[in-house]
């Protein structure tokens, strides 16, 4: 920051900007490790000090000015946040804020209008968009396992049914707490029906494509990486956070089970998978497409969002039928990190628009999802052991490609 922009920003404005902007980058999806190394970064560009300690529900702030005595200036924020959700957009703009207010482009006073501006709510827009993007990634998911047409319009129709629930539920602090069991409650329920009354289906794989943006896949891959960054208080939460909404949708999925048993209805099961190649293909197209839309990229960089995803597929794709499925799990999360860390050099902005989407499909969240409904289905302890193994084992794939993606090409910064 230039001399000028830190003489005319008081002591209380740098704090409350440093503030305002860990606000929104926790908003935005944040992982612990990488917020506190960018809170430090620009409190210490500010002439502050600060020593953060962040969790996925608050932060706690503690400042002081460095050219004044110790304890004369210490000033202590405890805020109590929502977890954050993924948005690529105002991810970028609020670290283009802070570039601009240290470089001195911009005063503090401007940054913190700029950043209160990124509060807004969506439009009618932005709403129907995010139902488009629920429908079309669980009908993507189902189309990418090869899972015949009406298994494909179901998934979809279900996930589109769970996008109008999300939206209810951003409004409606009671649902919000159990939207999850609702929403697997509902998909186990349209998915039983659709087998009983139309034809079979893959049940079980069916609801979890519908499901799939629900899924803590992410979630349980960043716990595991806070906790090897020893961050063990966050990676701890985070990773409970996510095996609650495991077990929520369980539950709910679980109750259509049990009532539909109750009533008589027996659903129509088989296992078929017979897509030719070119669905796979349109599938990973529509998909990379959805997961722009519920990531919430700016348009321009749909194509950038679109291509790590479908790109962090593909690695891993090709590269498990090289050298095994984990190993190309690996290469795949190695290649998405480096690349985000490459981009972020190279054009200045944050790594996440690569780093996101790259994993998006990575994820070990339908993996341990399939693994506790066949738990509960067959209440033998035996088995869901396969998919634990299975879930464990792409945890520690990803884990190592984030690792060594970060040594292979160390990030510009924290984002």
């Amino acid at each position: 920051m230039t001399a000028h922009a830190r003489d005319t920003a008081s002591y209380t404005e740098r704090i409350a900007f440093v503030v305002d902007m860990a606000m929104h980058l926790h908003a935005y999806g944040t992982t612990t490790q990488r917020l506190e190394g960018a809170i430090v970064a620009v409190a210490k560009q500010l002439s502050l000090e600060c020593e953060p300690w962040v969790n996925p529900t608050g932060m706690i702030l503690a400042f002081s000015d460095p050219l004044r005595p110790a304890g004369e200036s210490d000033t202590t924020r405890v805020i109590r946040l929502e977890g954050g959700d993924t948005n690529l957009y105002k991810l970028c703009e609020a670290d283009r804020i802070a570039e601009d207010v240290l470089s001195g482009r911009m005063q503090v006073a401007e940054g913190r209008a700029a950043l209160r501006e990124l509060r807004r709510p969506p439009g009618r827009r932005g709403m129907a968009m995010q139902l488009l993007g629920f429908a079309l990634a669980s009908a993507a998911v189902a189309g990418l396992l090869r899972l015949p047409w009406l298994d494909i319009g179901t998934a979809g129709a279900i996930g589109l049914v769970i996008g109008v629930l999300d939206l209810a539920a951003q409004s409606r602090p009671r649902l919000h707490e159990a939207f999850e069991a609702i929403c697997g409650l509902v998909a186990g329920a349209m998915a039983i029906a659709v087998s009983a009354l139309v034809g079979p289906l893959n049940l079980n794989t069916v609801i979890i494509a519908s499901l799939i943006v629900l899924l803590p896949g992410m979630a349980l891959t960043n716990a595991m990486n806070e906790l090897t960054s020893r961050h063990l208080v966050s990676g701890t939460a985070r990773f409970a956070g996510a095996l609650t909404t495991i077990l929520k949708l369980t539950i709910g999925t679980a109750i259509a089970l049990a009532v539909a048993d109750g009533l008589g209805i027996e659903p129509d099961v088989e296992a078929a998978r017979p897509q030719p190649e070119w669905v796979v293909w349109t599938a990973l197209v529509v998909g990379a497409y959805a997961f722009a839309v519920l990531f919430r990229a700016h348009r321009r960089d749909y194509p950038l969002v679109m291509a790590a995803a479908a790109a962090g597929y593909l690695i891993s794709r090709y590269g498990g039928e090289w050298v095994g499925p984990q190993a190309g799990l690996f290469l795949s999360a190695l290649a998405t990190t480096a690349a985000g860390n490459a981009y972020a050099r190279w054009r200045n902005r944050p790594g996440a628009l690569v780093r996101l989407p790259g994993l998006i499909m990575l994820v070990p969240g339908s993996v341990a999802l399939r693994g506790v409904i066949t738990l509960v289905q067959a209440q033998d302890l035996g088995a869901g052991q396969d998919a634990a193994l299975a879930a464990l084992n792409t945890l520690m794939a990803l884990l190592a490609g984030l690792l060594f993606g970060n040594l292979l090409v160390s990030a510009r910064r924290n984002l």
